[in-house]
């Protein structure tokens, strides 16, 4: 499988270093360079590629800004950011970014991405509203699609993501998902907790007060979020039974 993809970094030593290994690779037939985001555009006005690999800070049009441009186009590109920083992050999560690469950059940790984006070309692009979270795994960066996420506990300024059968810490307050993540589904039922309101399996009362099931876990209610789950519970049942 033949690629064709944009490298895009501000720093000529940073730039040369991407598109070399990005030659290296024997999925990729060709790459572009652009050396800042309207150089980038221009490129992309005049040819397809199937994946840009974007650095994030960059002066003028930054990294996150031409990123959330691709997303608009017709057939966006998948998109990888490659930067030295984790404070992105966040604001990847409403992007669908394919992966998140740290630097310094390494051959087998590029190839993963390029075996990602080889695949999404025989496979329908994420749902806009299906962002996939970058986390650390073993040393590397992933994308956790944020339907796997079943609660969310705070831990200072992180969150620690509760999946199915793991548990991922990222950079990011609870506060900050609960107000992006209120569309999907996702109540704020503590002070130190978030849950999928469509896997709540029970709500009852305790000796300590009001707890919730969620994957066969009890999570703790405060007072102050009780009445409104109950109201969100009650809403949702009888949207199932009316449907």
């Amino acid at each position: 499988m033949s690629l064709v993809v944009l490298a895009v970094d501000d720093e000529p030593p940073a730039l040369d270093e991407l598109a070399y290994l990005l030659n290296a690779d024997g999925r990729v037939a060709h790459v572009h360079r652009a050396g800042d985001a309207t150089e980038a555009l221009r490129v992309l006005r005049d040819t397809e590629v199937d994946a840009v690999f974007l650095d994030i800070r960059m002066p003028g049009l930054d990294g996150m800004e031409l990123a959330r441009i691709l997303r608009r186009f017709a057939q966006p590109p998948a998109i990888v950011f490659v930067t030295a920083y984790d404070d992105g992050a966040v604001d990847a999560f409403d992007l669908g970014v394919t992966d998140y690469v740290r630097k310094p950059v390494r051959a087998e940790r590029l190839g993963e991405s390029l075996r990602r984006v080889a695949g999404l070309r025989s496979v329908p692009p994420p749902p806009p509203d299906e962002p996939a979270i970058p986390v650390e795994l073993a040393g590397s960066t992933r994308m956790l699609p944020r339907s796997s996420v079943r609660w969310v506990e705070a831990q200072g300024d992180y969150a620690r993501l509760h999946t199915g059968d793991a548990s991922h810490l990222v950079r990011v307050s609870l506060a900050t998902l609960a107000e992006r993540w209120a569309n999907a589904g996702f109540v704020r039922i503590h002070r130190s907790f978030l849950v999928q309101l469509r896997l709540v399996t029970e709500l009852r009362l305790t000796g300590s007060g009001y707890v919730v099931a969620v994957d066969g876990v009890e999570l703790p209610v405060s007072r102050r979020h009780t009445r409104e789950l109950k109201d969100r519970l009650i809403r949702a049942a009888k949207h199932d039974w009316t449907r």
